[in-house]
């Protein structure tokens, strides 16, 4: 009987040996799968956060070519609104009472084609003498000391600069005072 108790027990144990690997061996392969599983929803949740940004920065750059798309085509109409402008202001008196309508004509283009830069988010930028200078606005064409100014006073503006929206389209050309006060 004592020999049936031990076989018993020896057969308990091997039992208990084999359970207790097939149990490890679950074990094993649950952590595997868990490592698994949280290796792929690191992977989704980057993936998701990829095209999540994707999509923020189209969504920007189709902002940013609906409001600046036309930047070129702004650029190349400058010199057309600056031959307006010098056409104008060479038009001495006798020009004027000899062609009113001519210069009238040309002072409609020039104030339709303000018009139309207003319609597309282009703003002139017009300094006036006296005005300080902006290095972000305006282009030192040259320095020059004039008594009674201060430096960095615009002391003459060559040709307006224009901002499209927020973003410099061209700066104002001026000439700058380097004279301190006295």
């Amino acid at each position: 009987m004592t020999e049936k108790k031990d076989e018993m027990a020896e057969d308990q144990a091997h039992l208990d040996e084999a359970l207790a690997a097939a149990l490890g061996d679950e074990q094993d392969e649950l952590e595997m799968l868990r490592a698994e599983r949280d290796e792929l929803r690191d992977r989704f949740m980057r993936a998701l956060a990829d095209a999540e940004n994707a999509r923020k920065r189209a969504d920007r750059d189709r902002r940013e070519a609906e409001q600046y798309g036309g930047s070129k085509l702004s650029r190349d109409m400058l010199p057309v609104f600056d031959a307006l402008k010098r056409a104008l202001d060479a038009a001495g008196e006798e020009v004027r009472a000899a062609a009113p309508a001519l210069i009238e004509g040309v002072e409609l283009t020039q104030r339709e084609l303000l018009n139309v830069f207003a319609r597309h988010g282009i703003v002139a930028i017009q300094p006036k003498v006296g005005d300080k200078f902006d290095p972000l606005l305006h282009e030192a064409m040259f320095e020059a000391p004039l008594p009674g100014t201060v430096a960095g006073d615009i002391i003459q503006v060559m040709d307006d600069g224009f901002l499209l929206h927020d973003r410099l389209l061209r700066p104002a050309k001026v000439g700058v005072s380097s004279m301190p006060k006295a």
